[in-house]
């Protein structure tokens, strides 16, 4: 009696964690992404204007070789009525810590990347809180800025509803740390963002439209700015599509943006856009040729420039990282048009591209041209990625006595993602 008791309860429990395990699901996951590049983003030889977007002074920088890492682990769980997740990071570079050194490495330590519950509030609807990214689309706006190996996340609360090949996020952020004031002089920070973004599905056709509205504030009132305030508010909206069908690929991007910003003193945006159409044909199942133009709306009398705030601008207007990446925020414009070729090749994938650059604002001054090589290969277990970009200065900015003709960045990056549970 006993025995069979024994073995009633053995069976019992392991019906509830068989059950447990079809419910409530833990994974354990890593990354481990070291990237090295030599003369960094921008050449051996960098404008470096005295105010973002500005006039610029050029310097000489010396030429260097460095290798950055990117050190991850993450958890997550899933339940019927909610995930959470839990993501740890470290950024460090070879170097930035003396071998016995008890202190922390200089870019800080480890940190929390990603904090957030998604509840689930119906069949359709959750509720998303806490330290996460914000990617959609294309990233233009919106993006999680993964090249970048600190990435970029937001502290925020976001609405989900999805159905029926239609969505909808609502959401918002409010940055407060330690007081009233929430000092937004860098160039990607806000004390207050709310946003809303539709998605529909049409067959072939995929429709977004997003919107945004950000508050920005310094700490002390400003003469310049409306009433003496110390605040600013910023209205981003416009459409995102992309259509394929067979051999043809369509992408294209509207925004308009509204308002005033504190970003390096007091700005008035006002009919500031960004309109781009990016094409793709597919000449073969190994060929795919590419062409886009974007143009950015740049400074004049009226309006400052239009800045595409929070996207991934590492994935647009060259990967040398000339433009919107940390400058050019509120200088002539931009006017990149692009030209390029994706193929396959025994499993190694390539891809190149040609960009030539115009200011938009300032009679399409030319800014230069420039050529992106990426190579790619999967292996067992890990990827290599590898590039080359040769940026061509234009004939203004190559009489310069401390700017080069060309500039060179070269860069190569090993990315393991092991799952440990």
């Amino acid at each position: 009696m006993k025995l069979t008791k024994s073995i009633l309860a053995a069976a019992f429990a392991f019906t509830a964690v068989t059950n447990a395990q079809e419910t409530n699901k833990f994974s354990l996951s890593g990354e481990f992404r070291p990237r090295t590049e030599m003369g960094g983003a921008g050449g051996p030889f960098t404008k470096t204007p005295a105010t973002p977007g500005g006039s610029t002074a050029t310097t000489a920088n010396e030429a260097f070789i460095k290798t950055s890492v990117r050190a991850a682990l993450n958890a997550k769980y899933t339940t019927d009525s909610y995930t959470t997740y839990l993501g740890l990071q470290e950024v460090f570079f070879f170097g930035d810590r003396e071998q016995i050194s008890p202190k922390a490495n200089t870019n800080g330590g480890i940190r929390v990347q990603e904090a957030w519950a998604d509840i689930k509030l119906g069949d359709y609807s959750s509720l998303k809180v806490g330290r996460q990214p914000l990617s959609y689309d294309d990233q233009r706006i919106l993006g999680g800025l993964g090249w970048a190996q600190q990435a970029r996340t937001h502290d925020a609360a976001v609405f989900k509803y999805k159905n029926d090949g239609y969505s909808l996020d609502l959401g918002g952020s409010l940055n407060t740390y330690a007081g009233p004031t929430y000092n937004t002089s860098k160039l990607f920070s806000y004390r207050d963002m709310g946003f809303i973004r539709a998605n529909k599905k049409y067959g072939a056709l995929n429709v977004s439209a997003l919107a945004l509205v950000n508050t920005f504030q310094n700490g002390t009132p400003t003469a310049v700015s409306p009433a003496g305030s110390n605040k600013a508010t910023l209205v981003t909206a416009g459409l995102h599509a992309d259509y394929k069908s067979g051999i043809v690929g369509l992408s294209a991007n509207a925004y308009i943006q509204e308002g005033d910003r504190l970003v390096g003193g007091y700005q008035k945006i006002s009919g500031a856009y960004l309109a781009s159409l990016d094409a793709t044909i597919k000449a073969d199942d190994n060929l795919t040729v590419l062409a886009g133009t974007e143009v950015i709306s740049g400074t004049d009398a009226d309006s400052g420039a239009f800045f595409p705030l929070y996207g991934t601008n590492h994935k647009f207007n060259g990967l040398i990282d000339r433009f919107y990446v940390g400058n050019h925020a509120n200088g002539s414009g931009l006017i990149d048009m692009n030209l390029g070729l994706s193929t396959k090749v025994s499993g190694v994938a390539l891809k190149a591209k040609f960009h030539k650059f115009l200011g938009e604002s300032n009679s399409n001054e030319d800014l230069g041209s420039e050529l992106d090589l990426v190579v790619a290969k999967k292996f067992n277990g890990f990827k290599l990625v590898g590039g080359y970009s040769y940026f061509i200065e234009s004939e203004k900015v190559a009489n310069n006595p401390f700017t080069r003709d060309t500039q060179n960045w070269a860069w190569l990056m090993l990315i393991i993602k092991p799952n440990f549970l």
